[in-house]
Order: C-alpha cells, then structure tokens, then sequence
C-alpha cells in the first residue's frame, strides 16, 4: 500500500529587513500558511527569489522561519518554505 504524502508550503514576501517569518507572516490570499515542527517534516526545502537555499541559512521550528544569513532578502522577494511529510 503507498505511504501517505502530505506536502506544505509557506509563502512569504521579504519586507527588506526581516529574518524572522511566523505563519502570521505568510500570504493570506492562498489559505492559512504552516510552519510545521521540523521533527515531524521528512523533507525541506527553502527558496529564496526562487533559489534553493543550503540548509546552513536557516532554521525552523514549528511556526517559525529563521534565515541564518547576514543580509535580509530585499523587499519584495518571496520567500517559499516547502515541507513534505511521509
């Protein structure tokens, strides 16, 4: 029998100064964004201005996106956090 799969996505816009996303940050014309708790995710994946991003630059814990990195994404650039659970 095939695994259930359960793909999320957090949408965001980058502000130019911010570094910290929470759910409450993410579009709302889609549907409700998820951060899920990492240790419940089998893979993850960020892109930045549609970049795949290295682990390395960020962090995330349920409901919450860190970028890791020194600059802030400049304003306007989305921010996609794709989460799968098997």
């Amino acid at each position: 029998m095939p695994k259930r799969v359960v793909a999320y996505e957090f949408y965001a816009v980058a502000n130019g100064c911010q570094r910290v996303f929470v759910e409450e940050d993410g579009i709302t014309d889609i549907e409700k964004q998820v951060i899920p708790d990492p240790a419940k995710v089998s893979y993850m994946n960020l892109f930045i201005n549609g970049v795949l991003q290295p682990h390395d630059n960020y962090t995330v814990e349920a409901g919450k996106l860190t970028l890791n990195t020194v600059d802030a994404p400049i304003t306007g650039t989305p921010i996609i956090l794709q989460t799968i659970i098997i």
